[in-house]
Protein backbone atom coordinates (compact mmCIF):
# COMPACT_ATOMS: atom_id res chain seq x y z
CA UNK A 1 0.00 0.00 0.00
CA UNK A 2 1.24 3.76 -0.91
CA UNK A 3 1.50 6.24 1.53
CA UNK A 4 -0.43 9.24 1.40
CA UNK A 5 2.44 11.15 2.25
CA UNK A 6 5.02 12.66 -0.42
CA UNK A 7 8.36 10.45 1.30
CA UNK A 8 11.12 11.31 -0.79
CA UNK A 9 12.06 13.12 -4.37
CA UNK A 10 11.87 9.84 -6.89
CA UNK A 11 9.49 7.81 -5.21
CA UNK A 12 11.25 5.39 -2.50
CA UNK A 13 8.90 5.19 -0.09
CA UNK A 14 11.52 5.58 3.06
CA UNK A 15 9.18 4.25 5.90
CA UNK A 16 9.76 0.79 4.21
CA UNK A 17 13.46 0.98 3.63
CA UNK A 18 15.79 -1.08 4.99
CA UNK A 19 18.76 1.42 5.90
CA UNK A 20 16.78 4.09 7.62
CA UNK A 21 16.46 2.98 11.22
CA UNK A 22 20.08 1.62 10.87
CA UNK A 23 21.90 4.70 9.38
CA UNK A 24 19.30 7.21 11.06
CA UNK A 25 18.17 8.63 8.23
CA UNK A 26 15.23 11.07 7.86
CA UNK A 27 14.64 10.60 4.37
CA UNK A 28 15.78 13.08 1.38
CA UNK A 29 13.31 15.36 1.71
CA UNK A 30 14.19 16.30 5.38
CA UNK A 31 18.28 15.94 4.78
CA UNK A 32 20.64 17.99 3.01
CA UNK A 33 22.58 14.96 1.86
CA UNK A 34 21.64 11.33 1.34
CA UNK A 35 23.29 8.86 3.76
CA UNK A 36 24.61 6.82 1.02
CA UNK A 37 26.97 9.15 -0.73
CA UNK A 38 27.81 13.32 -1.11
CA UNK A 39 25.17 14.14 -3.59
CA UNK A 40 22.21 12.58 -5.01
CA UNK A 41 21.12 13.62 -8.59
CA UNK A 42 17.42 13.12 -8.76
CA UNK A 43 17.09 15.23 -5.24
CA UNK A 44 19.32 17.86 -6.71
CA UNK A 45 17.44 18.10 -9.87
CA UNK A 46 13.58 18.14 -7.98
CA UNK A 47 14.81 20.53 -5.32
CA UNK A 48 16.30 22.96 -8.14
CA UNK A 49 12.51 22.66 -9.79
CA UNK A 50 11.03 23.27 -6.69
CA UNK A 51 8.63 19.81 -7.04
CA UNK A 52 7.68 17.78 -4.16
CA UNK A 53 8.63 14.33 -5.88
CA UNK A 54 9.71 13.59 -9.32
CA UNK A 55 6.07 13.18 -10.72
CA UNK A 56 5.64 16.89 -10.79
CA UNK A 57 8.18 17.93 -13.23
CA UNK A 58 7.13 17.99 -16.75
CA UNK A 59 9.80 15.51 -17.79
CA UNK A 60 8.48 12.90 -15.76
CA UNK A 61 9.72 9.99 -15.96
CA UNK A 62 13.07 11.68 -16.93
CA UNK A 63 16.27 9.45 -18.30
CA UNK A 64 17.73 9.93 -14.80
CA UNK A 65 14.82 8.62 -12.85
CA UNK A 66 14.28 5.38 -15.42
CA UNK A 67 17.85 4.73 -14.85
CA UNK A 68 17.44 4.86 -11.11
CA UNK A 69 14.25 3.00 -10.99
CA UNK A 70 15.37 -0.04 -13.51
CA UNK A 71 18.76 -0.02 -12.43
CA UNK A 72 20.12 -3.84 -11.83
CA UNK A 73 21.68 -3.82 -8.40
CA UNK A 74 19.40 -0.64 -6.64
CA UNK A 75 16.08 -0.13 -8.93
CA UNK A 76 12.61 -1.32 -8.18
CA UNK A 77 11.40 -2.15 -11.41
CA UNK A 78 9.57 0.87 -11.72
CA UNK A 79 8.17 0.94 -8.45
CA UNK A 80 8.84 4.08 -7.64
CA UNK A 81 7.98 5.76 -11.15
CA UNK A 82 4.00 4.76 -9.98
CA UNK A 83 4.50 5.99 -6.64
CA UNK A 84 5.39 9.56 -7.70
CA UNK A 85 2.32 9.29 -10.10
CA UNK A 86 -0.24 7.85 -7.15
CA UNK A 87 1.55 10.99 -4.88
CA UNK A 88 0.25 13.38 -7.74
CA UNK A 89 -2.78 12.08 -7.88
CA UNK A 90 -3.71 12.78 -4.39
CA UNK A 91 -3.16 16.68 -4.49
Amino acid sequence: MKKEAIESRCGIICSECNYKEKVNCAGCINIVKPFWGDFCPIKQCCEAKEHDNCGFCTNFPCDLLNEFSYDKEQGDDGKRIETCKYWCSLK
